[in-house]
């Protein structure tokens, strides 16, 4: 059996989280056995849709770059899904007019470009059925301000602290978060938390040559990131938040 390549073990411990709870959405109340509409915004290359349609689903993604459709595109062939899978060009204020409904949204390092979240998070709820699911990972501000401090940027971490996401367009690097802020824009588009998980709470501070040379040292930290995944106290320390919400 091929050995996974570097690049597959670190998108592991990248994704091994937020896929959970992605998994959890759709096995639950028997969903497991139907067949979900999913839109994957800003999905890209396939990272997450086509282990999606792998699963039986049909997953729409939406995507602004040609090159990374075209990508998704072999990707689903070379995978058999090319049937459940369709890429079209556009991105978040396009949902409206490219998606007629869905059962589930995946809204991935996407907000955090977006010149107004709100306005962008009640886009996604509008395309969503009722009891519909988003799926969101955004960047954390907290962890941004320690890794710019820790990367010797005093001035950038020191601006970075009392940012504000309501107001004007993304900073160089886009919006950062807090878990507060998420929750209060997500209840102003009508969509209501269930489950918040801490994501990359140690993979960014780990080397790299550590999991390439140590037998058995990528599981072992997908299984250390799962385990602080769902306890509040790990959640300042996360590079990401990951936000099921309901409509």
């Amino acid at each position: 059996m091929a050995q996974p390549s570097a690049s597959d073990r670190r998108h592991s411990v990248r994704t091994g989280v937020a896929w959970d709870g992605v998994r959890a959405v759709l096995d639950g109340a028997g969903a497991a056995d139907q067949q979900a509409r999913i839109v994957d915004v800003g999905g890209g290359t396939g990272g997450f849709a086509v282990p999606l349609a792998e699963l039986g689903h049909r997953v729409q993604v939406i995507d602004p770059s040609p090159d990374a459709l075209a990508s998704l595109d072999r990707r689903a062939r070379e995978r058999g899904v090319a049937d459940r899978v369709t890429g079209q060009q556009g991105d978040l204020a396009d949902l409206a007019t490219l998606v007629d409904e869905a059962d589930l949204v995946l809204c991935h390092g996407v907000l955090e470009m977006v010149d107004d979240p709100a306005a962008s998070l009640g886009t996604i709820a509008g395309v969503l059925r009722p009891g519909g699911h988003l799926s969101l990972l955004v960047a954390q501000r907290h962890a941004a301000v320690v890794a710019r401090a820790m990367a010797g940027h005093f001035q950038a971490a020191h601006e970075l602290l009392d940012g504000d996401v309501q107001a004007g367009g993304p900073g160089r690097g886009g919006h950062r978060f807090t878990h507060g802020e998420v929750v209060d824009l997500l209840a102003a588009a009508g969509l209501a938390p269930t489950s918040v998980q801490a994501v990359r709470v140690f993979s960014d501070l780990v080397p790299g040559n550590l999991l390439d040379l140590e037998p058995g040292a990528t599981a072992a930290l997908v299984e250390l990131e799962r385990a602080v995944a769902t306890r509040p106290e790990y959640l300042p320390l996360a590079a990401q938040l990951h936000v099921i919400a309901r409509r």
